[in-house]
């Protein structure tokens, strides 16, 4: 069977499944969410035996250690996955929810209800992880997903796939609710993205080369998760101990994740006092720094920062540095070179706070926090799919409210249009 053939019937497998999946209540749906968390702490030891094939090949690749860092399957990362499960269980179901009702003269009740998207299309690239949160959020909203992981992480994603239609078996919840494709060739995304007949949506999270190519490609509606160039913006009235906390904090703790900060934006009336001690904490912690002219003046370790380094997101211990007039010089930037991500303000000054807050166009938009907190978890929402920085129909972490939408009821009492 042809790569074409293998992707439609998985393909029309998923419709038949997510028409199913639409009718569970939320008891059957959270019983098998349980199921697969236990699933996968059981199987740990052959997920990480599955884990080292793709570790190795990354190894072999020359992999950054902040992408083997997102490749690697660890006690930790798999007892993470399985309590993200959990998480979803917690959470409300929002299928069946009526968001509004209102009445019409003419005595109609009309109103609007949540209902699944779906099949969504789910294309990533490395962190295998992603494969068990992705089928979690999407058998709760109630929708079929098939994935397709990127090929550094194509092992472990088939062995999550088999533990998850493992933990499936007798809980009501079809086997073809989730999909990982069979193969690494990319002839499947491009079939994938041909079939609007069985697919309803289209989601790639991943580096900038991965959204262009499926944007360009997909006849299917498509809600981009593109790359995280972070900014922190250290204002003038900035607490400045606060503010080191923060970049190192954004930087530092995990340097291979999208709302990582790669550029920081410093006031030029605070520069001399701020970026020889932060410099120095940032090059203890291994950063390489890139800035501007002004910033060499303050960290001349630093290197000389390109045009190209004000867009780039690095995904590594990298970050760019510029001095900057004052808040609309930062913001100027941000909407310059930006993705629509995370940005984030450390200021004591109430009116540039709500400015930034107000002008800034990302996804979110923080005051005197790390762009770390750009996730679905942090923000009380639960797990979620990946940041969207598309504005329709989402914006920021999906969670599961947006893996729904809504159609219109009516209740009448035998009304006919005159």
């Amino acid at each position: 069977m042809s790569i074409k053939d293998d992707v439609i019937k998985i393909a029309k497998a998923a419709r038949e499944a997510s028409r199913r999946l639409a009718g569970l209540s939320s008891e059957v749906k959270n019983k098998a969410l349980l199921k697969m968390a236990d699933g996968l702490e059981k199987e740990a030891d052959f997920l990480k035996k599955e884990n080292e094939k793709d570790l190795a090949y990354g190894k072999e690749k020359g992999l950054s250690s902040a992408m083997m860092d997102r490749l690697t399957l660890s006690d930790k990362v798999i007892k993470g996955m399985a309590d993200g499960l959990r998480e979803v269980v917690a959470l409300p179901d929002p299928v069946g929810e009526v968001t509004k009702m209102w009445l019409r003269p003419n005595g109609l009740q009309v109103g609007k209800m949540r209902i699944p998207l779906g099949v969504i299309g789910f294309i990533y690239e490395a962190r295998p992880n992603v494969t068990a949160d992705a089928a979690g959020l999407c058998i709760k909203s109630g929708n079929a997903v098939i994935l397709r992981g990127g090929s550094e992480a194509f092992h472990s994603s088939i062995a999550i796939l088999k533990v998850i239609h493992k933990a499936l078996e007798g809980t009501g919840v079809p086997a073809d609710a989730v999909a990982v494709l069979p193969t690494v060739e990319r002839e499947a995304i491009n079939e994938i993205l041909k079939l609007e007949e069985y697919i309803d949506l289209i989601i790639p999270r991943g580096g900038e080369g991965l959204i262009r190519f499926v944007s360009e490609n997909s006849r299917i509606p498509v809600i981009k998760h593109y790359k995280g160039v972070c900014h922190v913006f250290v204002d003038e009235s900035a607490d400045l101990k606060m503010a080191e906390e923060i970049v190192i904090n954004g930087k530092c703790q995990r340097p291979g994740v999208c709302n990582a900060t790669e550029t920081l934006l410093v006031h030029e009336n605070v520069a001399e006092r701020f970026l020889p001690t932060m410099g120095k904490r940032l090059i203890d912690e291994g950063v390489e720094i890139r800035g501007c002219e002004k910033t060499l003046k303050y960290i001349p370790q630093a290197k000389a920062a390109t045009e190209e380094d004000w867009s780039m997101e690095y995904l590594d211990l990298i970050l760019s540095v510029k001095v900057v007039k004052d808040i609309d010089d930062a913001m100027a930037h941000i909407a310059k070179y930006g993705s629509l991500h995370t940005e984030s303000i450390v200021t004591a000054d109430y009116h540039n706070s709500r400015r930034f807050l107000r002008e800034v166009d990302s996804s979110v938009v923080l005051v005197n926090a790390s762009t770390r907190f750009n996730d679905g978890g942090q923000l009380g929402l639960g797990a979620e799919i990946g940041i969207s920085t598309t504005k329709i129909h989402s914006f920021g972490p999906m969670g599961l409210e947006d893996l729904t939408t809504t159609k219109y009821i009516v209740f009448g009492e035998g009304q006919i249009r005159s």
